[in-house]
């Protein structure tokens, strides 16, 4: 693969405390994009805010648009955070939003983000898709169809793709491969139904796998890859 847009939960970065950031969590996928990096392939970014707030499920009485707008605000500031952590390592990184941020990022053109990949930098994209009612998973493959990657790579809690959910029924079975059609049709929670017909519609293949496995961002582009591989062909 040449580029590709990885997507990491907000969760993750809180590592074991559940809130904010863990700094050591943020080191261990930064020293893995670099891997990446050196390996040639153009890494973009999308991270969610659920380590700040959770959207619509945060609050009963805060209206659904600012709920989910404090949300798109919680992506800012951690993509904010991990492309500084990421500086540290020596890489160069470029933050973009669908809204403006003063100085803090850029305003989000497909041109410039693909101009800023193919010079090497690790791309961000904060912000989601700058409206309420549509998720992180929504702007990741929004993005991931503008910027031409690849494939989709999913960080998540779990190491795959099951036929229902492993933390509550043990005998849950997991997919090596399985196609897009069959996501839909199983109404599997790989990513939001929005996200999985737009990658369905958009030939955009996606690799799921458990963000907490030793090296497994970059064990997912290689064969020594454990986690599942969504298909749209």
């Amino acid at each position: 693969m040449k580029r590709i847009l990885l997507k990491l939960s907000g969760e993750a970065l809180a590592g074991g405390k559940g809130f904010g950031f863990d700094e050591e969590t943020c080191l261990g996928v930064a020293r893995q994009v670099k891997v990446l990096l050196e390996q040639g392939i153009q890494v973009a970014i999308v991270i969610g805010g659920g380590n700040f707030w959770r959207g619509r499920n945060s609050s009963k009485i805060i209206e659904r648009t600012k709920s989910d707008q404090i949300g798109m605000l919680g992506t800012v500031m951690n993509c904010i955070y991990v492309s500084e952590i990421f500086r540290t390592l020596g890489m160069k990184t470029k933050v973009y939003t669908p809204f403006l941020c003063g100085s803090f990022t850029e305003l989000f053109a497909k041109d410039s983000a693909v101009e800023a990949l193919e010079e090497g930098k690790v791309v961000f994209f904060a912000g989601g898709t700058g409206h309420p009612y549509f998720s992180t998973d929504t702007g990741t493959t929004l993005r991931a169809i503008e910027i031409e990657a690849d494939a989709i790579l999913l960080a998540k809690a779990v190491d795959g793709v099951y036929d229902s959910d492993p933390k509550t029924n043990p005998q849950a079975k997991k997919f090596d491969k399985i196609s897009i059609q069959e996501v839909v049709d199983r109404r599997l929670q790989v990513v939001d139904l929005t996200s999985t017909i737009m990658c369905m519609e958009n030939k955009m293949p996606m690799v799921v796998f458990g963000l907490n496995e030793e090296n497994s961002i970059v064990k997912a582009l290689s064969d020594e890859f454990n986690g599942t591989y969504v298909t749209v062909d």
